[in-house]
């Protein structure tokens, strides 16, 4: 019982932070990619200059890269920077399926491929196995504790991604 309602309450929080634009259409009408972007938005917000070397929605500057510290992005180009970072993180999975590389790049997207590529998420969905609801919503520990925010992440993504 407590699954399905966090599952409702994360359905209803993305419904809730849907654009405008796209404030009379169901999130589950938008395509996958769409429907990745409007999760990573909600929960990395827009990052201020106080956050470097995290910027746009949770990019982290890499060295090399043209961004100073003390700019704050605009919207366009914080939502330019996060599908160029998707789109690289999905690529990554492209080999296990549409379905699935969206929701692993997704992942990837908040702790990174080496720790997607280590998880039992990962190695279930290369073996066939379906049925990963526990160890993916497990990733959302910080500093070794669960996080209440982490885990509404996790259920958001599962249901919006995974489950048809």
């Amino acid at each position: 019982m407590k699954k399905l309602l966090m599952f409702f309450v994360a359905l209803l929080t993305l419904a809730a932070a849907t654009p405008a634009a796209n404030a009379k259409r169901n999130i589950m009408e938008l395509p996958l990619i769409e429907r990745a972007v409007l999760i990573i938005k909600k929960f990395e917000t827009l990052h201020r200059p106080c956050h470097w070397p995290a910027i746009g929605y949770g990019h982290m500057v890499q060295p090399g890269e043209p961004y100073r510290r003390g700019i704050q992005l605009s919207e366009r180009q914080a939502d330019i920077l996060l599908r160029n970072d998707l789109m690289k993180f999905i690529s990554l999975y492209k080999h296990m399926g549409e379905r699935d590389a969206i929701l692993l790049g997704t992942l990837a997207y908040n702790i990174g491929p080496g720790a997607v590529n280590k998880s039992t998420v990962y190695k279930k969905l290369k073996r066939g196995d379906r049925n990963i609801y526990k160890e993916y919503i497990a990733h959302c520990h910080y500093k070794g504790k669960r996080h209440s925010g982490l885990l509404k992440r996790r259920i958001t993504e599962f249901a919006a991604l995974y489950v048809r």
